[in-house]
């Protein structure tokens, strides 16, 4: 992605250590976080310093290199079992996001092959960034793909974050504006601001910013004003974990989002890798929901006047919070699903076809 007119990727592997975008910090400051091992890597997901399902699938492999270089030992099966313990502490960080399941099961299988330690860690370094440079290439085809369903002068909505920062690069819903505004298309963004975390106003506003994409960022609450007076053209979200009846599990208010652009007949895509898509997940009552703090929410994140970061308690002392991270949109509300190989229908049949191509 360009940051302040330089190429970045999201999360990346050097030597020993996994570098990422610490998006805890944006959009008030840009810094890169160094991880120097699998359980700072796990704390890193953990916490939110990368997120998005795509990121934490390639820095979940990232992770698993990890363990596998710091492995001291000399006996293969006192090899496997550490890498058992740093895939389940991977594992257990986020529930949600399908991607990280698939990227650790990835590249646990291509070490684990292997009779001697040395070559599965060479392998776990080879299939790790191989994975990375995997999906930052799926995005850049879920752009070419999403871009022809964009036509020139349109106006679209988003939710959350799921552009470059939310992937390698390149993103998934971002990434056919993307490749619309390189087409020289013109197009508009209304950005959600996507609370509790604040990941459309902090996140994608700042990418579309440093791409000079034109883009306003809106409440949550007025996406159905803006579907209701025709300034909506299009709604495009990200995925977390699709079941295979089609039905999408995504940031919370996705589900708002998509029964207002129904009722207002406006175009509803989702755009994902089919790596997001759970072939255990028969519906969205298969897919797990993450609960986070009720700080998130009943606290906010900025920079005061004189640009000092603080947090700030904006609800009363006295008054708990639920705080679920996700929800899950049924098929019957999808125009269609976005990904690598093309523009699927969100059918049990599609699904499957396009599955059997992964």
């Amino acid at each position: 992605m360009l940051i302040k007119n330089k190429n970045y990727r999201t999360v990346w592997m050097q030597d020993s250590f996994v570098y990422m975008i610490n998006q805890q910090l944006l959009p008030h400051k840009f810094e890169i976080y160094k991880s120097k091992n699998y359980i700072q890597t796990a704390n890193a997901i953990k916490t939110m310093i990368v997120r998005g399902a795509p990121a934490i699938g390639a820095t979940g492999a990232f992770g698993i290199a990890q363990a596998a270089l710091g492995f001291k030992g000399t006996n293969f099966e006192d090899f496997k079992e550490h890498i058992e313990k740093a895939e389940k502490i991977l594992k257990s960080t986020r529930p949600t996001a399908h991607d990280l399941f698939y990227a650790i099961d990835f590249i646990k299988e291509k070490i684990l092959k292997n009779s001697k330690i040395k070559n599965a860690k060479d392998d776990a370094v080879k299939y790790s960034n191989e994975y990375a440079d995997w999906s930052a290439g799926l995005c850049r085809n879920i752009g070419e793909h999403g871009n022809r369903l964009i036509k020139n002068n349109q106006n679209i909505l988003t939710h959350c974050n799921a552009g470059a920062l939310a992937c390698v690069d390149f993103g998934t819903a971002l990434s056919p504006i993307r490749i619309a505004h390189y087409s020289k298309k013109n197009v508009f963004v209304y950005v959600d601001e996507t609370r509790p975390r604040n990941q459309g106003s902090s996140l994608t506003a700042w990418e579309l910013t440093q791409e000079k994409i034109n883009h306003s960022i809106i409440a949550d609450n007025a996406a159905g004003f803006f579907m209701k007076s025709k300034k909506i053209d299009f709604v495009i979200v990200g995925a977390d974990r699709i079941a295979m009846n089609g039905d999408v599990a995504n940031k919370i208010g996705t589900y708002s989002k998509a029964v207002i652009a129904k009722e207002n007949s406006i175009p509803f895509y989702v755009a994902a890798p089919l790596s997001t898509f759970d072939i255990d997940a028969k519906s969205g009552n298969d897919i797990p929901i993450e609960e986070r703090h009720e700080d998130e929410l009943l606290y906010m994140h900025g920079i005061d006047e004189n640009k000092i970061m603080r947090k700030i308690r904006i609800a009363p002392q006295e008054s708990p919070a639920k705080n679920p991270a996700f929800d899950v949109t049924p098929a019957k509300y999808i125009t269609g699903i976005i990904t690598e190989k093309g523009v699927m229908k969100p059918t049990k049949e599609e699904i499957e076809r396009f599955a059997a191509n992964k």
